[in-house]
């Protein structure tokens, strides 16, 4: 096999040495290679004439790609405007931030190892997930008489959870909601002079992310509800990737800091962004894995690992580390930024202990992660800090909550996570990233999944940003002895409602406990906790009930866009999902776009609507170049690289 790799590679290692000439077959051997790129092994092809470019440096490939890129715009004889990737300025933009890192990874590893196969499936959809890796992960041994957790019976308290803010400070009421950019009403100067088909609404609008207005707006009204304290599961920074950079990150998240730490008149415990899977058995496996809020970083999602030399996303923590000091005592403070924005801390009054941590390191659009073909398990210790602050739960006899950005069920989640054994510690997990309301479920045994087997469940929350429905907050009642919830009221702005725009009103939406618990067989007391084996039963009252099911499609966007899914594979693929509390197990197959897609998956306009968390970034863009060579003069690009590529035709 190795001989057999290195007469693939051998043509690479030729072009790299040979004359000018053959830098310019490179360029034929990379649109040759893109064209036929339909399946993992094509995929695999591909990467050798992409390692190739990337080692002639990060101006050549990114300069390759963004003529590309706007070849599918439109600018080199394409056919048909619904297959346009992006405008001339978002491509440009995105390549120039992030196709550096993954010419950083091409040069790194092998094309034919399982971090390309990685590579493969992140960034074209091309390939399915690689086996999960197994490595033993010492831990004390569980207890063997655990504590148990018995209601009193006293009255609940209340915790707020937000989630996805994504704030546009350019937001500028009367501009273009139906623009050709990823996020619209702003103005932009390439459309200058044009008219408005659909003007913004003076607070918020469809399509668009989060005005100021709309935030203050909305933290004002989860103040105004009861509530001890609240969770933020992440992501502050709008949508606007291929223009965001360090000096406007850094004082966008101080700004949301300030107006958290103003207007809400308790704790926030927050989150730096995107995924840790915790599934709660006593045995322990590791798979890769993440968490974090991945709009927190420049470029965006680019949490590079310690291991990684010359790059570092320290600003990040520290410039959170200030931010949260109002709400963080000293140690948890110092956790964030010397533990890669993970902390713990012990909300005032009670015997919870949050656990926040920062899982943006097992996360697909993270592309520093594809930068090594030796597998890293543990990603900056945070795996071990994890299990630490369990086990110093469970000695010091408290309840834990994790929260995190991005929950481990999720599609752009890579599939090798940890399987933990503080089930009886653990009273709950809570997540954002999706931007749509709904829950998964974590199971002692993945290929029994029964009420009986079901450990834990995600809460995962909607978003604030009207990109994807309306914008929402959770509040939760909690069981004060036992730190089980009681019951999740979703509230929302209603952005159908006209008087909105001037005089928002927040009302609530639904109760989980009021729909879902009349829904079940004999109903469910008010004195029980919605508990793992509650949303188990919810599942199986989906299978039999589809007008439950569909009314459950209706809260996930707050009734907007509500998503169509009849009984058949679209509902028992949904139904999966919500049991799937590991990526690998939620029955998701990986095709090209589809982990930057929305998870329902519909079209929307000119092109394919992205994940609702993550925009329109590298993935999207490399992920729709095979099928869009289609539409274009491939010979008039060939010739279009050679003439702006100067690297192509040295």
């Amino acid at each position: 096999m190795r001989f057999r790799r290195f007469g693939r590679v051998l043509p690479l290692l030729v072009a790299l040495c040979a004359s000018n000439s053959v830098h310019a077959s490179l360029v034929d051997d990379i649109v040759n290679a893109i064209t036929h790129a339909v399946d993992c092994t094509s995929c695999h092809a591909l990467l050798v004439p992409l390692k190739g470019l990337a080692v002639l440096g990060d101006s050549a490939f990114s300069s390759t790609f963004t003529a590309v890129c706007n070849a599918l715009g439109g600018y080199v004889g394409l056919t048909s405007t619904d297959l346009k990737v992006e405008d001339e300025d978002v491509c440009e933009g995105v390549l120039a931030e992030q196709g550096p890192i993954l010419a950083h990874d091409l040069r790194s590893i092998s094309p034919f190892d399982r971090t390309s196969t990685q590579l493969c499936n992140a960034v074209l959809g091309l390939c399915q997930q690689p086996a999960v890796n197994q490595l033993n992960f010492p831990l004390p041994v569980a207890p063997t008489n655990p504590k148990k957790w018995l209601s009193k019976g006293a009255k609940p308290f209340q915790v707020a959870h937000f989630s996805d803010a994504h704030i546009d400070r350019e937001y500028t009421p009367g501009a273009e909601v139906q623009c050709t950019k990823p996020i619209c009403c702003r103005n932009y100067a390439d459309e200058a002079g044009q008219p408005v088909t659909e003007p913004a609404g003076a607070l918020a609008s469809h399509h668009c992310d989060t005005s100021t207005g709309l935030t203050e707006s909305m933290l004002r009204a989860a103040s105004a509800q009861e509530h001890s304290f609240s969770i933020f599961t992440g992501d502050v920074i709008e949508a606007d990737i291929w223009l965001v950079n360090q000096t406007g990150v850094t004082a966008h998240l101080k700004q949301f800091n300030q107006e958290m730490q103003t207007l809400m008149g308790t704790p926030v415990f927050p989150v730096i962004g995107r995924y840790l899977f915790i599934l709660l058995t006593y045995n322990l496996t590791i798979a890769e894995f993440g968490l974090t809020g991945n709009h927190e970083a420049a470029p965006v999602n680019s949490f590079p690992r310690n291991t990684t030399s010359g790059a570092s996303s320290q600003w990040v923590f520290d410039t959170q580390a200030a931010g949260w000091s109002k709400w963080l005592d000293a140690p948890a403070t110092n956790s964030v930024q010397h533990m890669s924005g993970s902390y713990s801390v012990v909300a005032p009054g009670t015997n919870l202990r949050i656990i926040s941590l920062n899982t943006i390191y097992w996360y697909k659009a993270n592309f520093w992660l594809l930068d090594s073909d030796t597998f890293q398990p543990d990603p900056n210790g945070i795996l071990a800090f994890a299990a630490g602050q369990l086990q110093a739960a469970e000695d010091a006899g408290q309840r834990a909550w994790i929260i995190a950005h991005m929950p481990p069920s999720s599609s752009d989640a890579f599939h090798d996570q940890v399987v933990q054994r503080y089930k009886n510690t653990i009273a709950g997990q809570f997540y954002g990233h999706s931007h749509v309301d709904e829950f998964a479920i974590s199971y002692s045994d993945y290929n029994n999944r029964t009420a009986e087997n079901a450990v834990s469940t995600m809460w995962i929350g909607p978003s604030l940003t009207p990109r994807s429905g309306n914008p929402a907050f959770k509040i939760y009642d909690v069981d004060p002895d036992t730190y089980e919830i009681m019951d999740a009221r979703v509230f929302i702005g209603d952005l159908s409602d006209p008087s909105f725009q001037s005089s928002p009103q927040w009302k609530q939406y639904y109760s989980a406990h009021e729909v879902y618990g009349s829904a079940l067989p004999g109903g469910w007391p008010a004195s029980t906790p919605l508990t793992p084996a509650f949303w188990h039963k919810v599942t199986e009252a989906f299978e039999q009930n589809d007008t439950l099911f569909q009314q459950f499609l209706e809260f996930k966007t707050r009734g907007f866009n509500t998503a169509t899914c009849a009984p058949g594979d679209c509902k028992d693929n949904a139904i999966c999902a919500l049991r799937g509390g590991r990526a690998e197990n939620n029955c998701v197959v990986s095709s090209p776009g589809l982990p930057f897609r929305k998870r329902d998956g519909e079209m929307t306009g000119r092109r394919v609507t992205t994940d609702h968390c993550e925009g329109t970034g590298l993935g999207t863009i490399f992920s729709q170049m095979p099928s869009g060579m289609a539409e274009i003069d491939v010979e008039a690009l060939k010739e279009k690289l050679k003439q702006e590529v100067p690297e192509l035709a040295q």
